[in-house]
């Protein structure tokens, strides 16, 4: 009995955290979103403003590995 709520924490442990990654997608459509406003309204400006567009995808992504990491990590090293 103690064994099955174990395992029942530590699988919904790891769910809450994989929804990391969906919010992490999320962050980038936003990101790419407003880059895209933006490039729209001052084209002459958007070369200008790619390299922090890639930063902030990358960090949106980062996120996103981070928490799948730790549902691994929980799933299946805890």
């Amino acid at each position: 009995m103690e064994g099955d709520i174990a395992n029942l924490g530590q699988f919904l442990g790891a769910g809450l955290a994989a929804m990391g990654s969906g919010i992490a997608a999320l962050g980038v459509g936003n990101v790419a979103g407003n880059f895209l406003a933006g490039a729209l309204r001052n084209p002459s400006a958007a070369n200008s403003q790619t390299a922090t567009l890639f930063i902030g995808i990358a960090f949106a992504e980062a996120l996103g590995i981070f928490s799948f990491l730790v549902a691994l990590l929980l799933m299946f090293a805890v």
